[in-house]
């Protein structure tokens, strides 16, 4: 199952609920979604799903000092950004049960 498609229709999501544990920069967002499973996301998908929530108002930026090399953006959820992704998590919630539905009777039928 090609799973390209479906990232992208998760991704804005799962960006906000890696940024929705305090202040982070791009590459620590980066890891925390490949850490979590995603390992086939890439760095220009991430970044650019923060510029789009950025321009939309979900996420705020800041520059944090750094002891090597120039300063890093971080980036914080806005209140809209929490409630998006509130909402977005109770979507991804009910659309992951009907399909753990279909496919658990389905395999269920079968064995």
């Amino acid at each position: 199952m090609d799973t390209s498609q479906l990232l992208r229709g998760v991704l804005p999501t799962a960006v906000l609920a890696a940024v929705s544990g305090g202040d982070a920069h791009g590459y620590s967002i980066v890891r925390t979604l490949r850490g979590a499973g995603l390992t086939q996301v890439g760095d220009a998908s991430v970044y650019g799903t923060l510029q789009r929530l950025y321009g939309e108002g979900l996420v705020s930026t800041h520059l944090e000092p750094s002891e090597r090399g120039p300063a890093r953006k971080c980036y914080t959820l806005t209140a809209a950004g929490e409630a998006t992704l509130d909402a977005g998590a109770a979507i991804w919630s009910s659309f992951r049960d009907a399909i753990d539905e279909l496919v658990l009777d389905r395999s269920e039928a079968t064995t």
